[in-house]
């Protein structure tokens, strides 16, 4: 199971998401991306995934355009600008999602105020992510 999740910058929520799916599974090939990445994942969405045990530090971010000619069972973008910017594949996308989120980098005040919008994503992506795997994965792969 190929899983590409896709967002703008590539620093944040499209980098939770693609760490806690991991989690859950690490059978499923997950890799993440942005239609314009940014230079380094946002060290708050690495700390928040952290207090959850799950490491994303290793990660960085990379150009959609690289899996430009991959297949991949499910292509999810998580926020808007993704879904009405994501580029052709050339290569078969079995399923096409959106599961949008609010960006927790346009957070503004203390590194608590941030942390506090950081965390309320997280939450989030980690109780919608559980769904689609729990309908869209689980229960495929045994019968696979």
């Amino acid at each position: 199971m190929k899983i590409l999740i896709l967002c703008t910058g590539n620093t944040c929520r499209s980098q939770m998401a693609e760490g806690y799916l991991r989690s859950l599974d690490p059978e499923l090939q997950v890799l993440s991306a942005g239609t314009r990445p940014g230079t380094a994942v946002n060290p708050f969405a690495i700390r928040v995934m952290k207090e959850i045990g799950i490491d994303i530090s290793s990660h960085h971010p990379k150009l959609v355009d690289r899996f430009i000619n991959n297949s991949f069972d499910y292509s999810i973008t998580v926020c808007d600008d993704a879904m009405n910017n994501c580029p052709f594949f050339t290569g078969e996308v079995r399923h096409r999602l959106h599961i949008g989120f609010e960006d927790p980098a346009e957070a503004k005040g203390t590194d608590e105020d941030i942390l506090r919008e950081f965390r309320k994503v997280r939450d989030q992506i980690t109780t919608e992510f559980r769904r689609f795997y729990e309908q869209n994965i689980k229960g495929s792969l045994k019968t696979s």
